[in-house]
């Protein structure tokens, strides 16, 4: 399994995205302040999103036919990894182009492909992830939402939790029970589009600790739904969700949450002037991110041969997050071993945002326990 992952360089014909992928940021991003830059997953700007589908930007692995790039993995992780290390707000964009049109694409019935994924290239139509309940968090297979058959359709009921942008988007990829019950774990689930504009639906926004809005608790009450609701096989949720977090969890986004409140403290320490202590512990966060990156870059090779590596993405993601939370706390510990030293005020608001932000970090996208279950699990050792 592992011993798959070597190195690999990322094809010429992707890096030469970047140019046109830096042309974009310097219109629309480049000038925006640190304190915004840092929040890049919760950023919400349909203008650049909208540009993004215009320059080509989105959809780089979908076919021609509905509006993608027809390229591989490699072409996206490019982009993602240009916005990211820049803090450009690509929250609102973010889960429809990286999994759900992905999912629509492997599992959708034509129907759905047509109607959905031209939409998802042009920026024009946003998807959220319904898959945590309360009392389910990261163990999915004990999902207690329903949906069951009407005529015409489905009716849905349940709830779901820590749902990310669901107040900004139109669609949810909801994992919702078909049969059984929840001690029936991994059978009987599916999964549906959900239009969130549809009646007895009900969105109601969680404060995080800097009081911003990201995640949302969502509430289906008898909502209604048709028959082309259904995504893929009825009692296949549970392997088409896993496919799913395959996407969710091996890309750039797992290392590159507080590369813009690394670069500020780095620019801090050329102005305050670098110490033997302080070089040390930047080229300790640095040979970090770059190995990581090289393990992110080996998982995307492998899905771009067609594979699902399910257990090295979930080591990419656990270790990954554990990096990102790593950085805000040394910046912490470092400037506070330094009162006396001028430390600018936006440096200082962008540590604070991310301090509050980082737990999540390893929140998001599957537990730290879920993880290294699965890890494990691939491992023989469960």
């Amino acid at each position: 399994m592992f011993d798959q992952l070597v190195a690999v360089e990322i094809p010429a014909a992707d890096e030469a995205l970047r140019p046109a992928v830096r042309s974009l940021i310097e219109q629309l991003v480049a000038q925006r302040p640190v304190t915004e830059r840092v929040r890049s997953w919760m950023g919400v700007d349909r203008e650049l999103s909208r540009a993004m589908g215009d320059a080509g930007l989105l959809g780089l692995t979908l076919p021609e036919r509905y509006g993608g790039g027809g390229r591989g993995p490699f072409a996206r992780y490019v982009v993602v990894e240009e916005l990211l290390a820049v803090g450009a707000p690509v929250g609102l964009h973010w889960i429809a182009d990286r999994q759900s049109a992905e999912v629509i694409l492997r599992f959708g019935s034509d129907a759905q492909k047509e109607l959905y994924l031209p939409q998802i290239c042009r920026g024009e139509t946003f998807f959220c992830i319904g898959m945590s309940e309360p009392g389910a968090g990261s163990d999915l297979a004990s999902v207690r939402s329903r949906a069951e058959r009407v005529e015409n359709g489905w009716r849905l009921n349940g709830q779901k939790i820590w749902t990310t942008g669901a107040h900004l988007c139109d669609y949810m990829i909801a994992l919702v029970r078909t049969s059984g019950t929840a001690e029936d774990r991994q059978a009987g689930l599916s999964q549906f589009i959900v239009d969130l504009r549809a009646p007895g639906i009900t969105i109601r926004g969680i404060d995080d600790a800097t009081g911003h809005r990201d995640f949302n608790e969502v509430f289906f009450d008898d909502v209604l739904l048709g028959a082309d609701a259904l995504l893929g096989q009825e009692g296949a949720g549970w392997a088409q969700v896993n496919a799913e977090l395959a996407f969710e969890r091996s890309g750039p986004e797992r290392i590159w949450s507080s590369a813009v409140l690394l670069d500020a403290w780095i620019d801090h320490l050329r102005r305050a002037g670098a110490t033997d202590r302080r070089t040390e512990r930047v080229g300790d966060l640095m040979a970090q991110l770059a190995a990581l990156r090289a393990l992110s870059i080996a998982v995307t090779a492998r899905l771009a041969a067609g594979e699902e590596p399910v257990v090295e993405a979930s080591l990419l993601k656990d270790l990954g997050t554990s990096l990102e939370q790593s950085v805000p706390v040394a910046i912490a510990d470092d400037l506070g071993s330094c009162p006396d030293e001028a430390v600018g005020p936006e440096l200082r608001a962008a540590l604070v945002d991310t301090l509050a932000m980082a737990p999540a970090y390893s929140l998001r996208g599957g537990t730290r326990e879920i993880l290294r279950g699965i890890i494990a699990r691939g491992l023989g050792l469960r």
